[in-house]
């Protein structure tokens, strides 16, 4: 059997990219909950203001008031809180990026690795060789989230898995999650989930 080309698999990565788009494939994989596609889009229930990952195991949605987002941080951007039941920091690494952009493709590497936690949007611009206002431009076309958004996210994703899944001090979650500042933790913990860090760690005992 005859292996796919280069150009075979970056179409097929540009597919996958903008799988989002088709709401009513998005909309299928949803209600057949078919962990192909956990990563690839996020749901948006209207009446909740809840997201999910394709995969949630909760009681489906009514189709009508739903819609879906390449990313956590586009939800987030929407006004939408995450859902505690299918975890969507849990999510594998989404690849809504891969296949776009090569300047979204680093910069969303740079982010994960915690460069705008101790740098500048600015800075990230400059590192990737555009204007800030373009790069921004890029994100929301690509990941439909500004770069700000998109670090913000995943401080939030990355200090509730340690919340949830180890013994670390809070304090000490707080600042490895990349927070400057404990305050900076709680006031993100509350916009996201309209509940306090420390709600999460009594949860998991």
């Amino acid at each position: 059997m005859d292996q796919p080309s280069k150009i075979e698999i970056w179409r097929a990565e540009i597919w996958r990219a903008e799988i989002w788009r088709d709401w009513e494939h998005c909309d299928r994989a949803r209600l057949a909950r078919d962990p192909d596609y956990d990563g690839l889009f996020f749901t948006c229930v209207r009446t909740t203001k809840i997201y999910c990952r394709p995969t949630c195991p909760v009681a489906h949605a009514h189709s009508k008031n739903v819609f879906y987002v390449p990313s956590a941080a586009a939800a987030e951007r929407a006004g939408f809180r995450p859902c505690l039941r299918c975890r969507p920091e849990a999510a594998p690494g989404s690849p809504a990026w891969r296949g776009t952009a090569t300047t979204v493709a680093r910069g969303m590497r740079l982010i994960d690795d915690g460069f705008l936690d101790t740098r500048t949007v600015e800075e990230l611009a400059a590192c990737l060789g555009v204007g800030p206002r373009h790069m921004s431009r890029l994100f929301m076309k690509h990941v439909g989230a500004t770069p700000r958004d998109v670090a913000g996210t995943r401080r939030v994703q990355a200090a509730k898995r340690l919340i949830t899944d180890t013994r670390m001090p809070l304090s000490q979650v707080a600042f490895a999650a990349g927070f400057r500042s404990i305050r900076r933790f709680n006031d993100a913990f509350l916009k996201t989930y309209k509940r306090s860090p420390s709600s999460f760690r009594r949860a998991a005992r």
